[in-house]
């Protein structure tokens, strides 16, 4: 197994920090250069009250759960719990099959927060967004991002996931959430390809569309695979593809700060 004292101290901070800026600001650049979409709303509008749900679920959390995902796999790891901790798998095995199964649990979360109805209106915050762009990928309700993290928390736990997988996902799952919510579109001969491992933004759009049956299928943030082999995969829109709810339009309750964290409470059903 991989040992949970190769990470020194600060490391996870800086990897996942150093990630996410990189990620944010190609993905950001990307999109002025190239928009796969023209925008309803001005993106100052919508990234301030997108960008400023990311920093308040990062202040939240840390209040609220303050260990990590990284602590609770290096202290699994110590105390031998969790499934792969129960099998003396290579160290290379075991980050793939952490990484792999932690992927799959978000998947199945995802899937969740679709199907019963008060976390669908958590989560609708995410949907509600009349745009598509990268900050689309970090715009979710504070409560859903508590909800998000203690499912997370006992996946680690109950997986014993070492460090390192939890680390590479945490990463994985950051970059590709803003990746394939970017505002962007690979070329043609290369999308389907790409498509075969990694949910693109093409294939992820889909998942926001007004249609419901679109919109509960393309589950995956991260990998492909999940929504092929358990029958949630939508290759394209059936026609001309629309954004967000239909009940859920008005840039007052959807596209502002105040909006967005009233909206689970406040708004219509979806």
């Amino acid at each position: 197994m991989l040992d949970s004292t190769l990470l020194p101290a600060g490391t996870e901070l800086a990897v996942r920090l150093g990630a996410f800026v990189s990620v944010f600001a190609l993905m950001a650049a990307w999109e002025l250069a190239a928009p796969a979409r023209p925008r309803r709303l001005p993106r100052m509008a919508r990234w301030r009250a997108n960008l400023g749900l990311a920093v308040l679920n990062s202040l939240a959390l840390r209040v609220a759960l303050p260990g990590s995902a990284i602590a609770l796999a290096a202290l699994a790891h110590q105390s031998g719990w969790g499934l792969l901790n129960r099998f003396p798998l290579p160290g290379w095995a075991a980050l793939l099959l952490g990484v792999l199964l932690l992927d799959l649990i978000i998947y199945l979360q995802h899937v969740l927060f679709h199907a019963v109805p008060v976390l669908a209106r958590l989560h609708a915050v995410h949907h509600a967004d009349p745009d598509f762009d990268l900050t689309t990928g970090i715009r979710f309700h504070p409560i859903e991002m508590l909800l998000s993290a203690l499912i997370k928390f006992a996946a680690v736990v109950a997986l014993g996931a070492p460090v390192l997988a939890v680390l590479a996902f945490e990463v994985l799952l950051n970059g590709t959430a803003m990746f394939n919510h970017a505002n962007v579109a690979l070329p043609a001969w290369l999308e389907p390809w790409v498509r075969r491992l990694l949910v693109t933004p093409d294939m992820h759009r889909v998942h926001h569309s007004v249609i419901e049956a679109e919109r509960n299928s393309n589950y995956g943030f991260c990998l492909s695979v999940w929504d092929r082999l358990l029958g949630t995969y939508t290759p394209a829109p059936r026609g001309e593809l629309d954004i967000g709810l239909p009940n859920w339009r008005d840039p007052r309750s959807v596209a502002t700060f105040r909006g967005v964290l009233e909206l689970p409470f406040f708004a219509r059903q979806p």
